[in-house]
């Protein structure tokens, strides 16, 4: 294993170890409050929950071919693939995962977490088949995972009201990453003025 993938798997880890430590917070009457746009507090847990679930998936797949050679290149090619499926597709799919979750979800989240690090041991960085039939390394879809736990954890905590900030490694990938993609998106010099305070970001401005 390289040290690059190595340490991609450590922050990963550490990313999908706060999202399940912040899982087991959230009180038994706050599932079913407002999480994040149409998702309730479930739907929300149960679309961020994929990014466990996704990496086990697709440990069992094998690419033929490298598509897509980065996390910040995952994140373009990916944009026209969401906006085929389109919003309510991606709405429903979040909510049939919180509801995969069952009666216990945070007790879901322990074993998808214990069953995502079990398949992630003794693994190289093999090239996995990911959405869309992209082939992609393990070492660059990982960025991505971390990525959608970090921005999702901040996600949950706000909606219900706790004080749990993702690890400071995870925060600096994951924001390290936005940075990158609003670049390739051609939106370098907006994100670099927003975020050295000499202009505004425009009003709904994302760069995923």
């Amino acid at each position: 294993m390289t040290t690059r993938t190595r340490g991609r798997r450590g922050v990963f880890e550490a990313a999908a170890g706060h999202f399940a430590d912040l899982v087991r917070s959230i009180a038994d009457d706050r599932w079913d409050e407002p999480g994040l746009g149409d998702w309730t507090v479930r739907d929300l847990v149960g679309h961020t929950s994929r990014s466990l679930t996704t990496v086990s998936t697709y440990l069992r797949t094998q690419a033929v071919n490298e598509d897509v050679s980065s996390a910040v290149d995952y994140y373009v090619r990916i944009r026209d693939y969401a906006a085929g499926m389109g919003a309510d597709a991606i709405v429903e799919r979040g909510r049939q995962a919180g509801r995969d979750l069952g009666a216990h979800p945070a007790v879901a989240i322990d074993h998808l977490l214990a069953r995502v690090l079990d398949d992630l041991d003794g693994v190289d960085d093999p090239l996995i088949e990911v959405i869309g039939g992209l082939g992609i390394k393990l070492s660059s879809y990982l960025p991505t995972r971390t990525f959608e736990l970090a921005v999702h954890g901040i996600d949950i905590a706000r909606a219900v009201g706790v004080d749990r900030d993702p690890p400071e490694e995870v925060l600096a990938d994951a924001a390290a990453l936005a940075a990158r993609i609003g670049v390739a998106l051609g939106q370098g010099p907006a994100v670099l003025l927003g975020l050295t305070g000499r202009s505004d970001l425009p009003p709904g401005f994302s760069v995923v």
